[in-house]
């Protein structure tokens, strides 16, 4: 951020939950300036994303870009919103949780059951993704990754093949 002060991230985080949509997306917008300064607002810019203001969710989407790894605290509200009803907000999460690497090791069960189920496409390609990420302790997977890398679709069986390879054996 250079010489620019670091963000009132608290604050930030609590404008996003406004009721007024030009605040949450002032907020958002202020948030995706913040880089990883901005990782404290990890699992609220997850949930922006499914925002019914598209300038909300377009903020948000480039704040979580660069926010880096999350608290590794914000592992557990992240693994609930995987299950989110909006594609958006579940990629987010899922994306965040690869990016924790083997901090995120019980989102296991739950990226297991993103990839079998018939959730966007996009979703279930992350997930594989970041399974790959959390590494050996991700081998609960392994079935279930080999069965996603023999479906149809060649970037899920890609994802699902380099996620393989980053669990081992």
């Amino acid at each position: 951020m250079g010489d620019a002060a670091i963000p009132d991230v608290a604050g930030l985080t609590r404008q996003l939950a406004s009721n007024d949509p030009e605040q949450r997306a002032a907020a958002a917008e202020l948030l995706s300036r913040a880089g990883e300064d901005g990782a404290a607002a990890a699992v609220p810019l997850v949930t922006a994303c499914g925002d019914a203001d598209e300038r909300v969710r377009e903020f948000a989407v480039a704040a979580l870009e660069d926010l880096g790894q999350p608290p590794a605290a914000d592992v557990a509200a992240l693994i609930k919103l995987v299950d989110s009803p909006d594609p958006l907000a579940a990629y987010w999460a899922i994306t965040l949780l690869g990016r924790s690497g083997k901090n995120a090791a019980e989102a296991v069960a739950v990226l297991v059951a993103c990839v079998e189920s018939s959730a966007d496409l996009s979703v279930r390609q992350r997930a594989a993704w970041a399974l790959g990420k959390i590494g050996p302790a991700a081998g609960a997977a392994r079935g279930t990754l080999k069965r996603a890398a023999g479906q149809g679709d060649e970037r899920l069986a890609r994802l699902a093949d380099e996620a393989l390879e980053a669990i081992g054996g």
